[in-house]
């Protein structure tokens, strides 16, 4: 009990620091002094010894967004600055959306601090609280939490830094993340989606690996930063779970704001000509107060835009991407009937046994979350090397009839059967638009599986097949799709069924998807639910 009543002290004294009457609504800095310098003088020394060291901007670039360290700068300054210094002093922004992970509190969104302005050692940032305020007003997952940036480190660390380089600092807009709920990062990268463009600059702050040895932090951080270069969201989390599970000796985590890169790569996805690169790493086992044998590593990677143009390794990432996708999709025609071999001949089928195995994953899964445990290995004889193949897939769970969650993925380099596990959960517990599920609402859900074919983009209405297809419409930043039985299961026409995914599903009204900048797709899936299996 001791224990508790000491650490809600340290939490409640910053904060009456930077709230108190004293100070205004304004942040005051937490760790100067402990971080980096409280003198400004000698905080301006140390950043100027910094930038010295540091590279400088490549010619015709527009940098979009940075991910810079957070640590003491006596660790990771030169790696942060190195990072800063790919942007020109004279850049002008209107806006620097500075987004990290809370260390201290866990929440589901992200915390915007719209209370005052950023107060360090070298002056006084301003916050951009209308725009803040905005966003809290129009996405549910933006809320006020003020005392998670009370005690935060990892975005003042940033201020002086900002403070230093740009001749003339933008407006701030401070996010913390306190989630690793990738339905929700989704959602805020939604949310941030209309500012992430050349006229805005995105930094995210986060260490790489914590505590293993020097030589396994090089090797681990590289594979990370790797991962964030390829731009790909899903294979980057596939790479941090995968260096978390690999067994290296001390390794507390791959990434400590992982879930703020997420957001950033959702961003970027969703956007033409931007591509990644590597300017600096070093972890702490570099400083000479550092030692080797448990260190933290720094990675600064920068995301710019070439001015309509891409880099060769970005053309080159993109390429290989485009070909794995369409090897992946290759001749699949999904339907209820016949069947499809591995080489993409004939059409796609799963047989009765094949069913009822992915709906018991699926089962299996939900009811691990529910109990808090994990769920029971699948055994490796139940899997064909149909349930093996990469497809995306959607699940869908209903109660009494009515939609109690639905999520999915439209293509995937994972497993069918691995797939059809998380997307079960993702639906289950994540589903923005629904309440967790609850256990006393397990026995009576029904759930049913969408296995998705390759999306092919259609001229003419009339190409649209009621029953058959599933559309998907993306008009800029928006999109959203119904699947195939939505429309036959409410006996829509196919204009009918274009509106309501327009009105309810992309938000451009009724006749959204008639814009001549919509792009509509179509795509065939393979449906079954628990009924169908015996």
């Amino acid at each position: 009990m001791k224990a508790v009543i000491l650490i809600i002290v340290t939490l409640t004294i910053p904060l009456m620091n930077i709230f108190g009457q004293g100070s205004g609504r304004d942040r005051q800095p937490v760790v100067a002094g402990s971080f980096y310098s409280s003198d400004s003088d000698r905080l301006r020394g140390e950043l100027a010894g910094f930038f010295v060291a540091a590279g400088s901007p490549e010619p015709g670039e527009r940098v979009r967004a940075l991910i810079v360290p957070h640590a003491g700068f006596v660790y990771s300054g030169q790696t942060a600055a190195s990072g800063y210094a790919s942007v020109p002093s004279d850049a002008v922004y209107e806006n620097i959306f500075l987004i990290g992970v809370s260390h201290r509190y866990a929440f589901e969104g992200a915390a915007v601090f719209t209370s005052g302005n950023l107060v360090t050692p070298l002056g006084t940032l301003q916050v951009n609280r209308e725009l803040g305020d905005r966003l809290k007003a129009a996405n549910r997952w933006f809320i006020e939490k003020d005392e998670a940036h009370g005690p935060e480190h990892s975005l003042e660390v940033q201020l002086p830094f900002i403070q230093y380089h740009f001749r003339s600092a933008p407006r701030i807009v401070p996010i913390l993340i306190g989630t690793r709920n990738t339905s929700v990062l989704k959602a805020v990268a939604t949310g941030l989606q209309p500012w992430f463009n050349s006229r805005n600059l995105f930094i995210i702050s986060s260490d790489f690996s914590h505590y293993p040895s020097y030589n396994d932090a090089c090797r681990v951080d590289r594979l990370a930063s790797d991962a964030i270069i390829h731009g790909d969201p899903e294979d980057f989390l596939k790479t941090i779970r995968s260096i978390e599970a690999s067994g290296t000796e001390n390794l507390a985590t791959a990434m400590c704001g992982w879930p703020a890169a997420m957001v950033l790569l959702y961003l970027a996805a969703n956007s033409d000509g931007v591509s990644f690169r590597n300017v600096g790493y070093t972890n702490s086992g570099d400083s000479p107060r550092g030692d080797r044998d448990e260190v933290v590593g720094y990675n600064a990677i920068v995301a710019v835009d070439r001015a309509g143009s891409e880099s060769k390794s970005h053309r080159e990432t993109k390429s290989s991407a485009e070909q794995k996708k369409a090897e992946m999709n290759k001749g699949y025609a999904l339907s209820k009937d016949g069947s499809q071999n591995s080489s993409g001949t004939g059409e796609f089928s799963l047989t009765a046994v094949e069913q009822k195995t992915l709906l018991g994953i699926a089962r299996e899964a939900i009811s691990a979350r529910l109990k808090g445990c994990k769920p029971s290995t699948v055994d490796d004889s139940v899997l064909t090397s149909r349930l093996k193949e990469p497809l995306g897939a959607f699940v869908t769970i209903t109660k009494a009839g009515d939609l109690r969650g639905c999520i999915g993925r439209f293509t995937s380099p994972d497993p069918l059967w691995e797939v059809i596990g998380d997307m079960a959960v993702e639906a289950a517990f994540s589903d923005p638009r629904f309440t967790p599920l609850t256990v006393s609402e397990y026995t009576a859900i029904h759930l049913e599986i969408s296995v998705l074919g390759p999306m092919k983009k259609i001229i003419d209405v009339s190409e649209i097949k009621i029953g058959k297809h599933g559309i998907y419409l993306k008009k800029g930043i928006r999109s959203g799709t119904l699947l195939p039985q939505v429309a036959s299961e409410r006996g829509w026409s196919a204009t009918q069924f274009l509106g309501y995914c327009a009105r309810d599903k992309v938000g451009i009204g009724w006749d959204g998807w008639k814009d001549r900048d919509t792009e509509i797709f179509v795509y065939e899936a393979y449906v079954f639910g628990e009924e169908d299996t015996p």
